[in-house]
């Protein structure tokens, strides 16, 4: 492992974040001038904090430590159209159930207090359905999983959510 390569890593991540070295330091729990020297390759985040740092990035630990040098496999492999059909059941489940039963409501209730949205919008307007569709996806890749990326560039009729998620997709190795 190249710890100069690891701190390139964490500055590129956060910096395509658009976070500054303090926002990231308070996030994580350390100073500014800890993670500035984790990108300076001086030295190395105490690996008890890799896990956090990876999700505040977005990102695997691997990549933190390896960038495109990956060396584990994916978890899993996943299709575009089957995810587009997980989000179209469960606007489904509100027109069979009913949009005040319990159980749709908490599954509602539970994705919008979570990501602080409103994923009713998606089920009227497809724009905003393709920007679910797309953090769906990125999600999968955050968690190990593996996507043809044609099926990415096939699947998308918004050009800017398509381009969102082939950035991930190339980010996690996958051209």
């Amino acid at each position: 492992m190249n710890i100069r390569k690891v701190g390139e890593n964490i500055a590129l991540l956060r910096k395509t974040k658009g976070i500054t070295q303090s926002e990231l330091g308070e996030r994580i729990g350390v100073s500014f001038q800890a993670v500035s020297k984790w990108e300076r390759g001086e030295t190395l985040p105490d690996t008890a904090l890799l896990p956090d740092l990876a999700k505040i990035l977005e990102t695997t630990v691997d990549f933190i430590l390896l960038g495109n040098e990956k060396t584990v496999g994916y978890k899993g492999r996943f299709v575009v159209s089957d995810m587009r059909k997980g989000l179209e059941c469960l606007k489904n489940t509100g027109e069979y159930l009913g949009r005040e039963n319990i159980i749709y409501r908490a599954a509602i209730d539970g994705i919008n207090n979570e990501m602080n949205t409103d994923i009713e919008a998606a089920f009227s307007d497809d724009y905003v359905f393709e920007a679910f569709l797309a953090e769906a996806i990125i999600q999968n890749l955050i968690a190990g999983q593996y996507v043809d990326i044609s099926d990415v560039r096939n699947s998308f009729r918004h050009d800017h959510f398509r381009n969102i998620v082939v950035d991930y997709c190339n980010r996690y190795g996958i051209k």
